[in-house]
C-alpha cells in the first residue's frame, strides 16, 4: 500500500550540490580567463537531489523524511512504551479493536479499492466516512496514497515503483518511507478523477487536521467521555492501534510480494497467501489483484478470507455502494490455465521424453535389420528403439521382447499380445535411435513440421513437443488385432 504521511522532498543545500566549472590555467590569455569567469558567473547553480548524494556523517540527516519517521517510528515507539505503564481497561480494549478494524478497512475499502482502483462507486456519505476513518490510519491523504499506489501498479518491481520489493523486504515494508526520494525519478499516473472528487480535495487540503483528530483525539475522546479512560484511549486506541494498522497494511507492500503462490502470473513479484490475507483485511490474494486490479474482490473463492470484499458487498445492500466491478469468470480462468500451462511447460522441460522424432536419423529397413544383429533394436510404428539394456527388466519376460528384435513389432506392442500402458509408451520413447524411411506417418509428421503445416505434433511455450497421454508416436489409434490361431 503506501506511506505514513504526505511530505515534500527537502532540497539539499547549494554548497553540497553545486557543480563547479574548471578554472582556467595560469598561462591562459587574460581575455580568455575573463571570458571563462564571466560564463561561470552566468551559469545557473546545478543541484543534485539529496537522494542522489552519498551518505556522510555531515549529511545523513538530510536523507531522512523526518515527518514520516515521526509518524511511523517515533510516535509508535513512545506510545508503545507508554502502554507498559497504562492499564488496559476492557472497554478500551474493545474500542481499540473496533477502531483498528474501521481504520484498516478505511484503507482497504476506501483508499485502495475505491479511490486507487475505482473497483466500485460510493455515495457521498460513504465517501466521507471512508475518508475520515482511513485518515485515522495516518497513512497519508487519499490523493497522495492513491497516486502512489497507481504508480506501484504501473511500474511494479521497477526503479519507478515507490516500494519495490526488489530493493529488499524491509525496504518495501517501511524503508521507502524513511528516506527522501527524488520526485523527478518517480513514475507518473493520471489522477484527474481524484482531483475532481470534492471529498478527496478537502481531505488533502486539511490532512493534518484529519490526522490529528481521527488518529488520536477521536479515540481518546470516546474512551475519556465514555468511561473516563482518557490516557488509555490515547495510548491503546490511538497509538498502539495505529501501530498495528500501519504494519498490517504495510505487509501488502512487503509480505504480499514475498510469501505465497503465483497462480495467475509469475513475471512479477505479487503473490497469494492466506496468512497475508488475514493480516491485511483480505488484501493477501495479491497475485490475483495485480492481474485484475479493478475487481472489487481480492479473494474469489467463497472460503477465502476477504473482509473488505464482504464489507463492500454489504454496503451495496444498504445502497451506499454501487457499480461493483468484477472480471468475467472466463478471463480469470484463462489466466489460471495459462499460468498452469507455463508451470507444466517448465516441469515438462525437466523430463526426458526421448529424442524428438524430427531429430532422429532416417535409416532404410534393411539397414535396421542389419544393425539389429549386433544390438537389440525393435521397430514400432516406424520408430527404431534400442532395448538392449531393458531386456532383462521387461515385465513380460525376455522371450517376448526378444521375439521382436529386427522385426516390426507394432502390432505386438499395440494389443496384438498386450496393449501397453502410457507409462510403457513413454519409457519406450526414451529408447529412440532412428526412424525408418517411409515408416508409417513419421515422415509425414516431420515434413509437416518443417513446412509449418497443421500437424499432430504440438509445441509448448518452450517450443518443446507436447506428448499427451494416449497420443505417443508408438501408440496406434486402434489396437491392432493379432492373427488367429491356425
Amino acid at each position: 500500500m503506501t506511506a505514513a504521511a504526505e511530505t515534500t522532498s527537502a532540497q539539499p543545500v547549494a554548497e553540497s550540490a553545486r557543480a563547479r566549472a574548471p578554472r582556467s590555467s595560469s598561462n591562459s590569455p587574460s581575455r580568455s580567463a575573463g571570458s571563462a569567469s564571466s560564463k561561470e558567473k552566468q551559469m545557473p547553480p546545478t543541484f543534485v537531489h539529496i537522494s542522489e548524494q552519498p551518505f556522510t556523517v555531515q549529511n545523513w540527516y538530510k536523507h531522512i523524511n523526518w515527518l514520516n519517521v515521526t509518524l511511523i517510528i517515533f510516535i509508535p515507539v513512545i506510545g508503545c512504551s507508554a502502554a507498559v505503564f497504562t492499564p488496559l481497561q476492557p472497554k478500551t480494549a474493545v474500542l481499540a479493536f473496533i477502531y483498528y478494524a474501521l481504520t484498516g478497512l478505511g484503507i482497504t475499502a476506501g483508499y485502495h479499492r475505491l479511490w486507487s482502483h475505482r473497483a466500485y462507486s460510493a455515495r457521498l456519505p460513504l465517501r466521507i466516512l471512508l475518508a475520515a476513518f482511513a485518515g485515522g490510519a495516518v497513512e497519508g491523504s487519499i490523493r497522495w496514497w492513491s497516486a502512489g499506489h497507481r504508480v506501484h501498479h504501473r511500474f511494479t518491481d521497477t526503479d519507478k515503483d515507490p516500494y519495490s520489493v526488489r530493493k529488499g523486504l524491509l525496504y518495501s515494508h517501511i524503508g521507502w518511507m524513511v528516506f527522501l526520494h527524488n520526485p523527478k525519478k518517480s513514475g507518473r499516473v493520471d489522477i484527474t478523477d481524484l482531483n475532481a472528487d470534492p471529498v478527496v480535495r478537502w481531505q488533502h487540503k486539511n490532512y493534518i487536521l484529519v490526522l490529528s483528530v481521527m488518529g488520536f483525539l477521536f479515540p481518546m475522546a470516546i474512551a475519556g467521555l465514555g468511561w473516563g479512560d482518557w490516557k488509555g484511549g490515547l495510548v491503546w486506541a490511538g497509538v498502539v492501534r495505529l501501530t498495528v494498522v500501519h504494519h498490517a497494511t504495510f505487509c501488502v507492500n512487503s509480505l504480499a510480494h514475498w510469501l505465497g503462490d503465483q497462480p495467475f502470473d509469475d513475471r512479477r513479484s505479487p503473490r497469494d497467501h492466506f496468512l497475508t490475507a488475514i493480516v491485511t483485511f483480505g488484501e493477501g490474494y495479491h497475485n490475483f489483484h495485480h492481474e485484475f486490479p479493478s475487481d472489487y474482490r481480492n479473494a474469489i473463492k467463497w472460503y477465502q478470507y476477504d473482509p473488505t470484499k464482504w464489507l463492500i458487498w454489504f454496503l451495496k445492500q444498504l445502497g451506499l455502494a454501487y457499480d461493483l466491478k468484477t472480471f468475467s469468470q472466463n478471463a480469470i480462468e484463462q489466466g489460471l490455465v495459462q499460468q498452469r500451462q507455463k508451470k507444466l511447460d517448465k516441469w515438462r522441460a525437466r523430463l526426458n521424453w526421448g529424442v524428438p522424432l524430427e531429430q532422429l536419423p532416417v535409416m532404410e529397413f534393411e539397414e535396421y535389420q542389419e544393425q539389429a544383429k549386433t544390438r537389440a533394436l525393435v521397430l514400432i510404428a516406424g520408430v527404431v528403439h534400442d532395448v538392449t539394456h531393458f531386456i532383462d527388466q521387461h515385465p513380460g519376460g525376455k522371450a517376448l521382447i526378444q521375439s521382436g528384435i529386427g522385426k516390426d513389432a507394432t502390432a505386438v506392442f499395440n494389443g496384438g499380445v498386450y496393449d501397453h500402458s502410457n507409462a510403457a509408451h513413454n519409457l519406450l520413447a526414451t529408447m529412440r535411435v532412428g526412424v525408418i524411411r517411409g515408416g508409417m506417418e513419421v515422415e509425414v509428421w516431420k515434413m509437416a513440421q518443417r513446412e509449418n503445416k497443421e500437424s499432430t505434433i504440438k509445441s509448448d511455450s518452450n517450443n518443446a513437443n507436447i506428448v499427451r497421454a494416449g497420443a505417443q508416436a508408438t501408440r496406434m489409434q486402434a489396437p491392432v488385432q493379432g492373427a488367429g490361431a491356425a
